[in-house]
């Protein structure tokens, strides 16, 4: 797998129309690992494209009725069964962050990634999830070298009182262990 002009090569290509250019000479330099579960805490229901391309019916769900007018989206979203789907090129800022703040510099959109894990604070992720998350993540690494380990976050910790994702059950400490061990078996240190 590998970035080609902003398009991870063999993700799902949802192209969302939620998004923009980012700021001229603006360095991608920040992961965010988010949440996402539509209906709450139901999985597999393929809400989620609709929801980040301005197409989820309303009608569908009380919730969808609550959120359907709103314009968000995330580069990426990591299926329970580990499918990858792109929605934004990582050239472009996706509108995933919102008000937020990261080593003093706020909007994190202007310089981050955002990737959506299908999932709820509570429940956890999947296997495949994190499989997934681990591969895209060296990809986006070697794309934008300025992605290091220390420069990953969660949603929750660049928007707190806010915002809780990827909550208690994402398990950062199996992410960040895998990221070193699979640098190290490529030789990278």
């Amino acid at each position: 797998m590998r970035i080609s002009e902003g398009w991870l090569e063999g993700a799902v290509r949802c192209p969302s129309e939620h998004c923009n250019e980012r700021p001229a000479g603006c360095d991608v330099s920040l992961l965010v690992i988010h949440n996402i579960s539509l209906p709450p805490a139901c999985f597999g229901g393929g809400f989620v494209q609709p929801f980040f391309t301005g197409q989820l019916d309303p009608s569908l769900h009380p919730y969808f009725a609550e959120i359907a007018d709103l314009r968000v989206s995330a580069h990426f979203l990591i299926e329970r069964d580990g499918t990858v789907t792109q929605f934004v090129s990582c050239d472009r800022r996706a509108w995933h962050a919102g008000a937020s703040c990261y080593g003093g510099r706020e909007n994190c959109n202007d310089f981050s990634i955002g990737i959506e894990l299908e999932g709820t604070d509570e429940i956890p992720y999947a296997d495949a999830q994190y499989d997934a998350l681990v591969s895209l993540t060296r990809v986006l690494q070697a794309a934008y070298p300025a992605i290091t380990n220390h420069r990953i976050t969660g949603h929750e910790f660049i928007a707190p009182g806010r915002k809780t994702d990827p909550g208690p059950a994402f398990d950062w400490r199996r992410y960040l262990q895998a990221l070193v061990c699979s640098h190290r078996v490529q030789g990278v240190h």
